[in-house]
């Protein structure tokens, strides 16, 4: 994962360097201009048509076989379609923490279903002893934010119901083993930038404050202060110019204090690669939490000389390993 995430970087630079160039090459072969070139990750084309470079296969749920968690889809909005997987560990008994999971994927790539997350998921729902239901939220550029921040909200809504009574889409795996005093949310990159505004908003919530015990931001994607050209384009791109990389949703120290107070969890883990870009403004978030004076905890957990994101690929890793114990760690010792 270490060398793809560093190809990516290296990708990203290369496109930043070549800007409208590339695109315009790209353009050429098939007479479709293109509209956005968001190398290595996709490409729009003036008629509207995406093309995306990475994260498009998927697998089916099942039981897997080297963890024996079982997983199954379940559709929770028909309206919207939006989906999720969940996971749960069949060897542990009791009630078990819930985890609410969000994909990364620079909000354009990647799905609940894709082979990346399939395993990673498997892996940790052993690993933690909890039941994940991760997200298959919309991607931009089709639905822009806030679409995806709408449907975090909307499956939050559904894990509460469904734990509560059984009710709505679904198997009643959340109703029968779950423990929703135990309750957490998390994401990598583009899902830790979701996760953490899930928490924003139901800590502004009436009926929403304190329900979730924990956060864990996994690499996030958060940018701010001298972002690169590059990195705005991107993020205009992501949300169609609504907000622009001074916004609380990409730029939460942007948020005053008391805002911060009102963070709807107890407990914060934010991890960190050592080469990874968004280094600087992961530090900036845990420091404007801890000095906040928000009253829960907050953990920066580092792993040098690794890129964005390293630990989803080769899970038998040394870092990788002690990565997933980390978190696995951060939500059984709550």
């Amino acid at each position: 994962m270490a060398a793809r995430a560093l190809l990516i970087s290296l990708l990203l630079a290369l496109c930043s360097a070549l800007g409208e160039g590339v695109s315009a090459l790209r353009g050429r072969g098939n007479g479709d201009a293109v509209k956005f070139d968001f190398t290595p990750f996709l490409i729009q084309y003036e008629s509207g048509r995406v093309q995306r470079l990475m994260g498009t296969s998927v697998v089916p749920p099942s039981v897997d076989a080297r963890t024996g968690v079982a997983s199954t889809d379940v559709v929770v909005d028909q309206g919207t379609g939006l989906a999720v997987r969940l996971y749960r560990p069949s060897s542990r008994r009791g009630r078990l923490p819930v985890l609410l999971y969000f994909h990364g994927g620079a909000f354009v790539v990647e799905s609940a279903f894709g082979p990346v997350y399939h395993n990673y998921l498997n892996a940790l729902a052993a690993r933690a002893g909890v039941i994940a239901v991760s997200v298959n939220y919309r991607l931009a550029p089709e639905h822009t934010l806030p679409a995806a921040y709408d449907d975090s909200w909307t499956a939050l809504q559904w894990v509460l119901s469904n734990a509560r009574n059984g009710s709505g889409y679904g198997p009643s795996w959340l109703h029968k083993h779950g423990d929703m005093s135990r309750l957490f949310v998390g994401g990598d990159s583009a899902g830790g930038n979701i996760a953490h505004n899930l928490a924003m908003r139901a800590g502004q919530q009436d009926d929403g404050r304190g329900r979730i015990k924990g956060v864990a931001l996994l690499d996030p994607y958060f940018l701010g202060g001298h972002a690169s050209p590059w990195a705005e384009r991107a993020w205009g791109f992501i949300c169609a110019g609504r907000y622009g990389t001074e916004h609380p949703y990409v730029d939460p120290m942007a948020l005053p204090a008391d805002a911060w107070r009102r963070l709807g969890a107890a407990r914060v883990l934010v991890t960190r690669s050592g080469q990874d870009r968004l280094g600087p403004w992961q530090g900036a978030y845990v420091d404007a939490l801890r000095g906040s004076g928000w009253g829960g905890q907050a953990r920066l957990y580092e792993t040098p000389g690794e890129a964005h994101c390293y630990f989803l690929n080769n899970l038998q890793s040394p870092k990788a390993a002690a990565h997933m114990a980390t978190v696995a760690e951060f939500v059984t010792h709550s």
